[in-house]
């Protein structure tokens, strides 16, 4: 029967990556993968997550299942850093968490959830997304719909996504990036989420907000202002979180499903439902990584340490955001590429054309999306120059 089965291509990011190992420029530099990087080229583990597994290890007692929900320490310790240690929402009740095998576990959770419990209803991505939100949603047989998010110009076009927001028919879904776009970099001022705000409640749209990069940002209760702001004032929310990056533990596939309901009683009839969703997909998530992120966020030391660190690698990503610009003036494109700097998070939606990338990679070993997203943890203070001259090479 296998006889039948075609190859597919391959994800386009991962052909990067073999692509790249076989590159034998000396110079090559990779800016595709999307992960965080020191200025080494490594994705290091934080000290803090060390700390909490060395802790882990000699206090264990235990592998047992943890449940469908997952661990309710990792609930307990998730909930107020997304909503705010006094949210209101976490006062009345209104939210449950359930632990995920990554932000992409957390969001096929949600994807299933909508399908068996919201039929017929729409679900609306921006344009551009991060590409496995399509797989995700048409995998699970929702209809999958686009709203604009960034122009011809490379800005962020909330006019014409405002505008699209407002023809949306009610009740489908809306699917929101908290911080840090994945892949423009481009996000909502505080005055754009609340009109966005007053449009979902107008159009009763339900909000999915996907919170991949808490802390990449500004800050992690600076990077929550959207998140908080809808749950607090919409009755429904669905927020899909990763806690993959800002622990540095990608590998261990840690995120959390959180549904906001009107009230507790309408809470616990969601939360009932995402117990069989969850049950359905993978019966009881991963505990390891969510064990190290409630050891971490329940100890004040610990939880100090990871928020010094993760301070160090925002700024460490913003600092080269700046300097990448700077390092384009001597060409005079500083202003043509202005927006790198203005941008949040791992990711920059650079404006460079699918055939300048090509040639970045083919003549001077430069690797990433061909949409012109760049990882900015790939830059360095050794790689700029190079990567400034090459892009002035490609921009002649």
């Amino acid at each position: 029967m296998f006889e039948q089965i075609e190859r597919v291509p391959g994800d386009a990011i991962l052909g990067l990556i073999e692509a790249f190992k076989k590159d034998t420029n000396p110079q090559k530099v990779d800016l595709g993968v999307g992960v965080y990087r020191d200025a080494a080229g490594n994705t290091p583990v934080m000290r803090a997550v060390k700390e909490a597994e060395a802790r882990l290890l000699k206090n264990e007692t235990t592998k047992t299942y943890i449940g469908s929900h997952g661990a309710p320490a990792y609930g307990d310790a998730v909930l107020p850093m997304l909503l705010g240690a006094n949210s209101p929402v976490l006062d009345a009740k209104r939210a449950s968490a359930t632990q995920s095998p990554g932000g992409t576990g957390a969001l096929r959770l949600a994807a299933d959830f909508v399908a068996s419990q919201l039929p017929g209803k729409g679900i609306w991505v921006s344009d551009p997304t991060w590409p496995n939100h399509h797989g995700i949603f048409t995998s699970a047989g929702i209809e999958l719909h686009k709203y604009p998010y960034v122009d011809a110009d490379n800005r962020l076009d909330f006019e014409g996504m405002l505008a699209a927001l407002k023809k949306i028919p009610e009740g489908d879904v809306v699917v929101l990036h908290a911080c840090c776009h994945n892949p423009t970099g481009f996000d909502l001022s505080h005055s754009q989420w609340q009109e966005v705000m007053a449009v979902l409640k107008e159009r009763q749209l339900l909000p999915l907000i996907d919170f991949a990069y808490q802390g990449f940002g500004e800050g992690l209760d600076e990077d929550a202002y959207g998140v908080r702001l809808l749950a607090e004032n919409l009755d429904e929310v669905i927020i899909t979180s990763s806690c993959s990056k800002n622990f540095g533990i990608y590998c261990e596939r840690t995120g959390c499903l959180i549904l906001v309901a009107k009230n507790t009683e309408q809470m616990e009839n969601v939360r009932s439902q995402v117990a069989i969703v969850a049950r359905e997909n993978y019966s009881n998530p991963p505990a390891h990584g969510g064990a190290i992120v409630s050891e971490i966020l329940h100890d004040a030391e610990l939880s100090a340490l990871w928020r010094e660190e993760l301070t160090e690698m925002r700024d460490r990503i913003n600092t080269l955001r700046r300097d990448f610009v700077e390092a384009l003036k001597p060409y005079g494109l500083d202003e043509k590429y202005a927006c790198v700097a203005e941008q949040r998070g791992m990711f920059s939606y650079t404006g460079l054309t699918p055939e300048q990338v090509d040639r970045l990679r083919d003549e001077f070993g430069i690797y990433m999306v061909r949409s012109g997203r760049a990882n900015v943890a790939g830059f360095s203070h050794e790689n700029l120059p190079y990567l400034a001259k090459a892009i002035a090479a490609v921009n002649d």
